[in-house]
């Protein structure tokens, strides 16, 4: 069988601009997920036990089901189950950023078991009430010791992102999608998306190190 990138590559504009938009939605997504993460990991830590189960129901219920059940719940039940009516947009990043958050919530929980009771203990003896120490003292810790898992985590929903062609988004998948049907040409076409996953996610992983060096530089 011969290849013939050539004659597809003047063609890939609409790819593009579909690889441009899997990074828009993933950038959002990332933004609900690591929202819904921190959310799940203040309640996992609350006194009352109702909020303690309803995190981790949910976080059970997020890790338990396919991620495209999860899509196609937020775009063809949100609207009749709450009268709210939102586009496959919004659908989209909403049920990403929700299935997000609770992988999200276990990084967060992991950095936080590396934080030393004495910080606790330290702060309570400044006077600092709760909510200052999570915010000022404790979150700030837990997101810089993570962020090569949060990274990883941001790959993750990159790769994730093709499932938004079940709702009509036109993201890279979809994009490459329109592309082979026109031309025919699904092996040269699929190859040239999977290099821009590739070129996307190895650019995030780098990215990722940069800010791990970083943050340890300060830390010297």
């Amino acid at each position: 069988m011969e290849l013939h990138f050539a004659e597809i590559i003047p063609k890939t504009g609409p790819m593009l601009w579909g690889a441009l938009y899997t990074i828009y939605v993933g950038i959002l997504a990332c933004c609900v997920g690591i929202l819904v993460g921190t959310v799940l990991l203040l309640l996992r830590n609350s006194r009352w036990w109702l909020l303690r189960s309803i995190a981790t129901v949910y976080g059970s219920f997020i890790r338990g089901t396919p991620a495209l059940v999860q899509i196609l719940i937020f775009y063809y039940a949100l609207a009749p189950l709450t009268g709210v009516n939102i586009g496959p947009f919004t659908a989209g990043i909403m049920a990403i950023g929700f299935n997000s958050g609770a992988f999200v919530a276990e990084i967060l929980r992991g950095g936080l078991s590396r934080i030393p009771k004495g910080q606790w203990e330290a702060a309570e003896a400044l006077g600092l009430s709760k909510s200052k120490v999570w915010l000022k003292i404790i979150l700030p810790q837990v997101f810089n010791s993570v962020i090569p898992l949060l990274v990883n985590e941001f790959t993750m929903v990159i790769k994730i992102t093709p499932l938004l062609s079940t709702i009509t988004l036109v993201e890279l998948t979809r994009a490459s999608q329109m592309l082979y049907n026109e031309t025919f040409r699904p092996v040269e076409v699929l190859g040239l998306a999977a290099i821009a996953y590739f070129v996307i996610c190895f650019s995030i992983s780098q990215f990722g190190e940069y800010l791990q060096r970083r943050s340890l530089k300060y830390r010297l």
